[in-house]
């Protein structure tokens, strides 16, 4: 079997009959909790961290996914495995994993029972939409489109309700080319960027993080932390203002596939020389002996393919 696998509620299927119904309320309405993992050796990364956050937001949004997390946990290694075979040699996989309440009650015939969708799939890494950015770096703008304040949802709450990241994003790139929005809260203070959670670093006091109650808790965020007390680094939390930002001597960004990558450029300002800082060299070093694997000579070794 050339083409990849699926796993759509229980089943497995080509990855191209992987349908979800338009009246999926995942699609009606964007509720949909959502996990993203890779692979490194063709091995997931972290993979009970993940169930663990997912199952966390599935408690949140209230939906019971009527299966056991080692079920998922099964279904995610076998998915894995299956579609990894596929891959060229050296080569690694994103897997998604996704759960919603099933079809929106509206579109529900009288009397008709539901029950939610649950889904896996894979896709081979996109190398090329990051290579350049460990040694060239991220730049990041202020736009006037915030965070979702947690009287909404917690920031805990890993869903794909992402219409602000979107619009951000547009905006920024219509100030910047190429750039990422910055995310505020509703007071002003700094907490991640698109998609990805963000680090300031400062010689005089360590790694600086916004306040773990504010953000989402990203995986690779906590590697770093982890990473970080292994290097001796100092870690700690709290509000980070745009200004705090502004003047940090390194930015960090982290998420899943690239794991950690430097900002060099902040609102218009060159950070670090405008360079990868010794920092982010450091952590995205001791990240590839966690991993077993030179993360930045992957990317660049795979992104012409």
């Amino acid at each position: 079997m050339s083409e990849p696998i699926a796993n759509l509620n229980g089943q497995w299927v080509p990855q191209s009959q992987a349908l979800i119904s338009v009246t999926d309320a995942g699609f009606v309405q964007g509720v949909t909790v959502a996990e993203q993992l890779r692979t490194f050796n063709g091995q997931l990364f972290e993979l009970p961290r993940h169930l663990k956050r997912l199952a966390r937001s599935l408690e949140i949004v209230g939906i019971d996914p009527g299966v056991s997390m080692a079920e998922l946990d099964a279904r995610a290694r076998e998915l894995a495995a299956r579609n990894h075979a596929l891959l060229q040699p050296g080569d690694d996989l994103g897997l998604s994993m996704f759960v919603t309440p099933g079809i929106y009650g509206t579109f529900v015939a009288a009397g008709g029972a539901t029950g939610p969708t649950i889904g896996m799939h894979t896709y081979p890494l996109p190398f090329g939409s990051w290579v350049n950015k460990y040694e060239q770096g991220e730049t990041l703008v202020l736009t006037d489109v915030r965070q979702v304040p947690n009287e909404c949802w917690p920031a805990e709450l890993k869903c794909r309700s992402r219409m602000h990241y979107y619009l951000a994003d547009r905006r920024a790139r219509q100030l910047e080319p190429g750039a990422r929005a910055v995310m505020l809260d509703e007071r002003g203070f700094v907490l991640e960027a698109t998609t990805a959670n963000m680090l300031i670093y400062r010689a005089s006091e360590g790694i600086v993080s916004p306040p773990r109650a504010s953000i989402l808790p990203g995986v690779s965020v906590a590697i770093l932390a982890e990473l970080a007390r292994e290097l001796g680094i100092p870690w700690s939390e709290r509000d980070l203002t745009v200004a705090d930002v502004a003047s940090a001597d390194e930015i960090l960004l982290c998420s899943t596939s690239p794991c950690v990558w430097p900002v060099t450029r902040f609102a218009g300002q060159p950070v670090s020389g405008g360079q990868a800082g010794p920092i982010a060299q450091q952590l995205l070093a001791a990240f590839s002996q966690r991993v077993g694997l030179d993360i930045a000579a992957q990317a660049k070794r795979l992104a012409m393919r």
